[in-house]
């Protein structure tokens, strides 16, 4: 993990571009969002500003008021 994640790997803009299709396979389509979209999960992981992305977008297509705090 010092060198980064073992496969393919996103950049916050190919993240931002490509999060909302994400959210909609985990939540909407039932699809495997990492099958989908390979290297955005590891890049979720590493990029706390990415992360509050995708944690915000979750709660807002979920219906909630604010994203659940970790």
């Amino acid at each position: 993990r010092l060198l980064g994640p073992s496969g393919e790997e996103l950049l916050c803009d190919e993240c931002f571009e490509k999060i909302d299709e994400y959210v909609d396979h985990e939540l909407v389509d039932g699809r495997a969002a990492d099958e989908a979209l390979p290297g955005m999960r590891p890049h979720l992981d590493g990029c706390p500003a990415c992360h509050e992305e995708y944690e915000s977008l979750r709660a807002l297509a979920r219906g909630e008021s604010s994203p659940p705090r970790t």
